[in-house]
């Protein structure tokens, strides 16, 4: 059974999450960097079904264009000629990064792994995707 992929796309690193087969879970998968992006998704692809993508659109808080906008609306027009058949969800993902730290407090993480921008970028991803599939 295919899967979703999110995606929180930044100038620098990339944070994935996916769904489980049946759409129930979100987890996290991996941070890559950006310029790797679509190399790393033609690889997952060709051993993992990806059903749809799912890409966080930035947006300040009066819905007007941030600095990274633009350069989510290029991955998207990468995802567009890479993966013709894969359809392109936007969700807004304000407040995500803040969302990501809080949940990292919740559960524990050290302060040191909480550093850890990465991290940041995955769980991002995950809430991302939780969001869309209404977890």
């Amino acid at each position: 059974m295919p899967r979703i992929l999110a995606i929180d796309y930044g100038a620098k690193r990339t944070g994935l999450a996916v769904s489980d087969p049946l759409k129930i879970i979100a987890s996290a998968l991996e941070t890559v960097p950006s310029e790797t992006l679509i190399a790393y998704l033609k690889k997952y692809i060709q051993s993992e079904e990806v059903e749809a993508f799912v890409v966080g659109m930035p947006k300040n808080l009066d819905g007007s264009d941030t600095h990274g906008t633009s350069y989510v609306n290029q991955l998207i027009e990468e995802l567009k000629i890479n993966f013709p058949a894969t359809p392109v969800h936007l969700v807004d993902e304000r407040f995500t990064s803040k969302m990501a730290v809080q949940t990292m407090i919740t559960g524990g993480m050290k302060k040191k792994d909480r550093q850890v921008k990465g991290n940041i970028d995955k769980i991002s991803a995950v809430i991302i995707l939780q969001s869309f599939m209404g977890v």
